[in-house]
């Protein structure tokens, strides 16, 4: 009898959810920024509404474009240190937020006086964090500095929420992703799933830098990672966590029925492809998102 009640909650959240679309082009995230944050986790993480965000985004026109498809979260990226204050990027935040969404925005580097800065010129909703994390037992030192610099953020600025990647390995393997969790969750206001990579010869216990996409971060490998550890890991975390590693409009269904995440993010999954079959990083394929988004709304409600 209560998960006949929870699944009918679901449905008619959705119901409200696009009535409220429809009549003020409100998102999820328009929503949320008006309810007090105790009250959004819970429904959150109780399956009453998926947050559907989508990587990377860096022009007005895609963001717009998203947006109007149902995307609520737009997520950019800022490539380097040295070269980081981008006005048209700038452009891409603030109209996010004048369309009732929410920005996420990651940097690529880990040098704290510059994320201030990049904090106070962008003013994003979310700061997002994907360095590799360190094996607790060897390099606790450096595991100490990412941390810290999450609770310095938090403190610093407490209007922006803080989203911080987990690396989680391709099936079959798992990792000590729950202890991390445990040690982040503090520090956090979200966690996002993403794959980490590993050659099939060595232990997927200590995460080697080199093999991942872009080194020293975990992302964009267009591969799945192994969901019964990110269903354990929606399970005991106390905020939303969000699925992400490999999304596409052909398995968002079968992941959120499986993990049940707060939300579900797309990158490479989503990216417009050359004549090759080559994705194309930072050019979304409008039609990738328009399925995935109607695939995940169905099946939040099932």
């Amino acid at each position: 009898m209560k998960d006949y009640w929870i699944n009918n909650l679901r449905i008619i959240s959705e119901y409200v959810r696009h009535w409220l679309k429809c009549q003020w082009d409100f998102t999820v995230s328009a929503v949320f920024s008006r309810w007090p944050d105790r009250a959004c986790a819970f429904l959150i993480q109780h399956g009453f509404f998926m947050i559907i965000q989508v990587y990377e985004v860096q022009t007005q026109k895609e963001a717009e474009q998203l947006i109007s498809m149902g995307v609520d979260h737009i997520g950019s990226v800022i490539l380097s240190s040295d070269n980081w204050k981008h006005p048209v990027l700038k452009d891409v935040i603030r109209t996010v937020g004048e369309l009732g969404a929410r920005s996420s925005l990651i940097p690529l580097f880990d040098d704290i006086h510059v994320i201030k800065m990049v904090l106070e010129y962008y003013q994003p909703d979310i700061i997002h964090f994907c360095e590799m994390l360190p094996d607790q037992i060897h390099q606790p030192a450096v595991l100490e500095k990412l941390l810290h610099q999450q609770w310095h953020i938090k403190e610093a600025f407490p209007q922006t929420r803080v989203m911080r990647s987990l690396p989680i390995p391709q099936p079959p393997h798992s990792n000590a992703v729950l202890d991390y969790a445990r040690l982040f969750e503090p520090v956090s206001d979200f966690f996002l799933t993403d794959t980490l990579m590993a050659p099939k010869d060595i232990p997927v216990l200590n995460q080697d830098a080199e093999i991942q996409p872009v080194s020293e971060f975990i992302g964009i490998t267009g591969k799945t990672c192994n969901w019964n550890v990110a269903r354990d890991l929606v399970a005991a975390s106390n905020i939303p966590v969000i699925l992400a590693g490999g999304i596409t409009p052909e398995n968002v269904a079968a992941g959120i029925q499986k993990v049940r995440p707060a939300g579900v993010d797309s990158c490479t999954g989503t990216n417009a492809c050359d004549h090759h079959g080559k994705t194309i990083r930072f050019q979304k394929d409008m039609n990738k998102v328009k399925r995935l988004v109607a695939a995940a709304r169905q099946a939040a409600t099932h």
